[in-house]
Parts: C-alpha cells; structure tokens; sequence
C-alpha cells in the first residue's frame, strides 16, 4: 500500500527518499503547482499520479492518458514519477516526451484518448514544477475536479490496480507541428519576430511559422532552462520590452512573444507598442465576426470592456459573455456556450471550431493574428491597434492578501459594491450600470468605467484591474475608490505595483 503523503519532510534525511512529500498550498484551483524538493519530493509526484489514476476511474473515464513535459532540467524525471504512479493506478499511459502544453491536448485528439497530463511550470521560475490536467477533452481540471484530487492524495485514498502500461510516442511533436501547418500559406510578406524566453516554445514556434509563409526572427529561441534573458511569460514586461526593441531593431511586421509551455501569445506591434493580450482579442473579434456571423465570444472579468460597446462588434451582432478568470474557467464556458473564441486577459485564447480544437494554443493565437494581417493588407498592425476605441487602462495590480483570508476579504467587497449598487449611491458622481459578481466583484458606471477586485488564483494576493473609455481621470477615481475601500481591510498589504 502506498503511504500516506506528509508536508513536513526534510530535503537531504533518509524520510526523503522513503516518504511521499506533498505540501497541500500547491492544489490550486485549475491545476498543481509545487517548488520541486521543498514543496514536493519524486515520490510525492508518484502520489500525485497515483492519485490522478485513482480520480480517473473515478469518473468513468477510460483509464488512457497522454503525459508530457516542458524543458526543465528535472521535468523529465518528474514525468517519470508521475507515469509510474498513474500506471500504479491501472492506467494506460501514452509519453509524448518533451512538449507544449497545447501539444499534449492536441496528443488527445490525435491519440483518441480522453484523459492529459503535462508536466509544465509555465512561465514560473526554476525550480518550480506543476502538472495541467484533464479527463474529457478539450477541457481541463476545474476546482470540483482539483478538490477531489487534493483529498485522494492527501488522505493517501489511493486505488492501487492492474492493467497499467506505458506506450512511448516519440514523434508527437512532429505530428503537431504538421498538423498547424496543413494549411494555406501567408500570401502577404510578412517580417515577424518570434520571442520564446528560451521555454519550450522555441523548439516549436520558428518551424511552424516560417512553414505557413512568413520572415522569422526568433529571439531568445534556443532552449536554456536556466532563463538567463527573462522568464517566458508574455505579460513580463522585461520580455515584451526586448521583443519591442527587436522589432524596431529588425523592422518588422509584428512581435509575437510564447510563454514557457507554449498555450499563450503576447503581441508587439510594427511600432514596437506593446499590446495588452484583451486588446489583441478584441482585434481578432473584429476580424472573426466578418468572417463569421453572430458570434459568441467569452472573456474573462478582467478583460476590457470594449467587447460591449465596440462600435464594430455592435454592428457585427457579436455577443460576449464575461466569466471567471482562469484558463480552465474560459476554455469550459466557450465550451458550453459554443462561443467561436473564449479570450482571457493573460493571453489564453481558446477557438473552437472550425478554427481550433477548443484548448488554449499559443501558435493557433499567433497564426490568427497572421491571418488578420493577411486579410488587411493595406494596413499595419499599429493601424488595426489605432482604429480600437481609445480607453485608460491599468496593469494587473496584486495587493499582497494571504492565500487563508484573501476569499473572504473579497466576499466583503462583493457585498460592499452590491449594496452600494442597492441603495443608489454613486461612484465619481455615476449611478453604476452593473455588479458582475462571477469571480469577485466588477462594478461597472453608466459612461463605462469599470473596476475590478478579485482573489489571485495562484498566489498570496488579490487582483485589482481598473478602466475607462472616458478619461484617465475616472480610470485613476475608480483605482482610488476601490484602493480607499480595501485599505479599511488591514489583511490586506502592499501592492506589487500601483498607479
């Protein structure tokens, strides 16, 4: 029987290498994060697998399943550990070896088997490691689904059975990479810098692009798990500012930046500016909604709120829907409202057929901001970011809050704007239009200003987002009145950056 796993074993002691170390912070809402040997030893990874395997049968599932890892120097051991404990389980495992995420559920699909798990820590820096996660394609794990998952292998509720097997799948990747690339080639001439943070994407992205058509510059394209540039995370803005200067430099068409597992894409226009990821997709539902009639889009609530009262998408008769954040949260709505593409802030975007296969693709993202381009050829991407409504923005604030009580600071917030909502007050002198309470809270006023308190999904804080398609005047009093509100809240600590 296999142990129980522990949160208190000590790295160099004999425990270490008999006992399963698993530290419960790590079950997030959508998927596993752990600082390998501090937080998680390999026979705690063999528990997790053995726990996936436990949780598959669970569901019914056919106990088949494809397992990748991204370049880290210990993700391929991690995988390993994984694939012995879900093959302890009873499970048939399928190793794509090295891989982007969007390789693995594409390995789904081209495999005919329901369940995924990739070994990626994303953008995270070294040392850590995590495991996404799935049982019915193209979706991912969400909090039902990870919560049972931290009780199995927590309370060591393992199911230890016969009929597993290991089958090695060693052109997976090559399979992906023709898959993107059956297709008509870019007929405009296009120069485009690829930037990948020396992640994964690197051995993937430079082919794939150049082979549909277009001038490649890579950037940071030579995998390095040692991230010597910056991390591979398009919304670091050490990345974007090196992709910027890359494209000047190089005079290029368009900048497009991958993070370390591939599922996201960051944007630099011709004029080196760049382009928060919601604004990208509102660019692509102005160009999607021409080719396609009535469209469904989702967006997260942190997202601009543009996908309302853009002029083009109203004429289109585009309906948007706007729901959690999270990459799991958006990629299940669009799959339940058939939405054409869900479009998350943090640069997730997920197209459904005919376009994509429902999951997040960081190059199916860059390959429809390719075709936009095509299809405009009398203009640049500065030009298509110009013609956008002009609003006033912020980045991502994260107030430090602790992950115990930062749910319930925001329950208190939600309460606060929903009885300001009740009782008529106004906020910078406007009535408010509308409380969005779908993941925290988002208030916004009648001339479309809005603002945004939220619990971080994956660390130790909240999350505030503020703008207006008015003024930075009422962009910077909507910050201020949700910055006064939280500060009566003393669990709540500084921010990692403010206006």
């Amino acid at each position: 029987m296999f142990p129980k796993p522990r949160a208190d074993i000590k790295v160099n002691t004999a425990e270490y290498e008999m006992l399963p170390l698993v530290a419960p912070t790590g079950f997030r809402e959508y998927d596993a994060r752990w600082l390998f040997e501090k937080q998680i030893n390999p026979m705690g990874v063999q528990a997790l697998g053995l726990g996936l395997a436990t949780l598959i049968h669970e569901l019914g599932v056919k106990p088949e399943i494809a397992v990748g890892h991204d370049y880290r120097a210990y993700s391929s051991s991690i995988k390993h550990a994984l694939i012995l404990g879900l093959m302890t389980g009873g499970c048939k495992v399928f190793d794509i070896g090295l891989a982007l995420s969007p390789v693995a559920y594409f390995s789904q699909f081209d495999l005919d088997v329901p369940c995924v798990a990739m070994v990626t820590a994303s953008h995270n820096e070294n040392g850590w490691t995590g495991v996404k996660m799935g049982a019915h394609r193209p979706l991912t794990f969400g909090p039902d689904e990870m919560s049972r998952l931290k009780e199995i292998v927590l309370e060591a509720q393992f199911n230890e059975q016969p009929g597993g097997a290991y089958n090695a799948v060693p052109d997976m990747a090559e399979r992906y990479i023709k898959d993107l690339i059956d297709r008509p080639t870019i007929s405009r001439k296009l120069k485009v810098v690829a930037a990948c943070g020396n992640g994964t994407a690197g051995a993937f992205a430079p082919r794939v692009l150049e082979a549909i058509g277009v001038e490649v510059i890579p950037l940071n394209c030579d995998l390095d798990y040692t991230f010597p540039n910056h991390n591979p995370n398009p919304e670091d803005m050490k990345m974007l500012h090196a992709l910027s200067a890359a494209v000047n430099e190089n005079n290029a068409d368009v900048g497009l930046a991958f993070d370390g597992d591939g599922d996201r894409c960051g944007v630099v226009d011709n004029a080196g500016e760049e382009i928060f990821a919601d604004k990208v997709g509102v660019m692509l539902a102005r160009d999607l909604s021409e080719q396609y009639e009535n469209a469904q889009f989702v967006v997260d609530v942190k997202s601009t709120g543009l996908f309302l009262t853009d002029p083009v998408l109203i004429k289109n008769e585009t309906k948007t829907d706007y729901w959690k954040t999270g990459h799991s949260y958006i990629k299940r709505r669009a799959n339940e409202l058939n939405a054409l593409v869900g479009f998350e802030k943090s640069g997730h975007y997920f197209f459904n057929p005919p376009i994509g296969r429902g999951y997040d693709d960081g190059l199916v993202s860059a390959i429809a901001v390719l075709d936009m381009l095509d299809r405009n050829p009398d203009k640049s991407m500065a030009d298509l970011y110009k013609a956008l409504p002009q609003t006033w923005g912020s980045p991502t604030m994260g107030p430090k809050c602790a992950d115990e009580i930062k749910y319930d600071v925001v329950d208190r917030m939600v309460k606060e704007y929903e009885g300001v909502a009740k009782d008529g007050e106004t906020i910078l002198g406007q009535s408010i239009r509308s409380v969005v309470t779908v993941n925290g809270v988002r208030i916004t006023l009648e001339d479309g200003t809005w603002g945004l308190v939220r619990a971080s999904s994956n660390t130790p804080s909240l999350v505030v987002v503020v703008e207006s398609p008015t003024s930075e005047e009422n962009m910077r009093g909507m910050f201020a009145d949700i910055d006064q509100r939280l500060s009566v809240h003393p669990e709540v600590g500084e921010y990692d950056q403010k206006l």
